[in-house]
């Protein structure tokens, strides 16, 4: 009896089952997986940039007309260049130039790092001593720390060693000692220090701080904990700022012209007094081998940062050889292609 009350279900209405396929994995049609197909196969065509093109253009009309300006111009005369370009008064103020960069960098860089150990010690007294030196030789114009010093003999003629407020044991002739290269290297160098001292303290600050308690945890002395661990991590963030310092040191040697010391600005001037109608050549060629020095510097800089970055970067940056060698395969092949073509 209860059979006949459940009502029967066609067959074509039925509830569709969990095993059932769902309807969307019905086979798709034809023409929707040709068009799919055409669209996969369309060239994808970049996006102009005609405002890129047309500065680009016009800042090559500008170094085009200042290159052919700076080739033309009489003014300049090129073949008065060419003569003192290399001559021997010059080669040697350039060589002046090297050694009293070389030698300041050194104690500079050296000077900076003891004052940013200074700075950054838990002594009171190292911590202000180290202050007041940065803020006063970056305060005092370098011009006037060379002028003093080069005056130093007229106010202690002898300088000496002994006990503090007690005799003497050595005694030193300051004028004897102080010759214009040195007199040269050392202002240059207290104030180098000055500015390196806060680069390097601060790249030691940008080291994390886990790494100090790592290498603490280490057991190791507090100079190897410095010296293996921290410093060269710090130098990631040293490298860059002491190099755009080691250009503008490279630049201020000009100034030990006004200590008597004939560098290569001090030569310049010295045959631009002696003659005058070949003054500005003469300063070309200063532009040109302070240009050239610079340069220097800063390819060194580039693989000097390559080299530390190792263990930060994933892949090292390319060199400009690399690059070169790369773009010089891809045109390769895309000639190749447009010729298969």
């Amino acid at each position: 009896m209860s059979d006949a009350l459940v009502p029967a279900v066609p067959p074509d209405t039925a509830r569709p089952r969990d095993t059932d396929p769902p309807p969307q994995a019905a086979a798709a049609p034809a023409e929707t997986t040709s068009t799919a197909d055409a669209r996969s196969a369309q060239r994808v065509i970049p996006l102009r940039h005609p405002g890129r093109w047309i500065v680009s253009v016009g800042v090559l009309v500008l170094v085009a007309q200042i290159v052919h300006g700076l080739a033309t111009n009489p003014f300049y005369q090129w073949d008065r260049f060419q003569y003192w370009f290399a001559r021997p008064v010059l080669m040697n103020g350039l060589v002046i130039t090297l050694e009293v960069t070389a030698y300041s960098a050194l104690l500079g860089l050296a000077g900076g790092i003891v004052l940013a150990l200074a700075r950054l010690s838990r002594s009171p007294v190292l911590r202000a001593i180290s202050w007041v030196y940065v803020w006063l030789f970056r305060s005092v114009p370098l011009i006037v720390v060379l002028l003093f010093l080069y005056n130093f003999s007229a106010l202690y003629r002898t300088l000496s060693v002994g006990v503090p407020f007690g005799p003497a044991f050595w005694h030193f002739d300051e004028s004897k000692l102080a010759t214009d290269m040195v007199i040269a290297v050392v202002g240059l160098s207290l104030n180098e220090a000055a500015y390196a001292a806060e680069v390097v303290r601060a790249g030691i600050l940008s080291v994390d701080q886990g790494q100090h308690e790592a290498a603490a945890a280490l057991g190791l002395p507090r100079r190897y904990q410095f010296a293996r661990i921290v410093f060269p991590q710090a130098l990631r963030a040293i490298v860059p700022s002491y190099v755009n310092q080691l250009i503008g040191l490279v630049k201020g040697t000009s100034l030990v012209f006004y200590v008597s010391l004939l560098d290569l600005f001090g030569s310049v001037q010295s045959m631009g007094s002696t003659y005058p109608g070949d003054i500005v050549p003469l300063l070309l060629v200063a532009t040109v081998w302070y240009v050239i020095l610079t340069s220097v510097v800063s390819v060194v800089q580039f693989y000097v940062e390559r080299h530390y970055s190792r263990g930060a970067l994933r892949t090292l940056p390319p060199t400009p050889v690399q690059r070169l060698r790369h773009g010089l395969s891809t045109l390769i092949v895309r000639v190749r292609k447009e010729t298969a073509s």
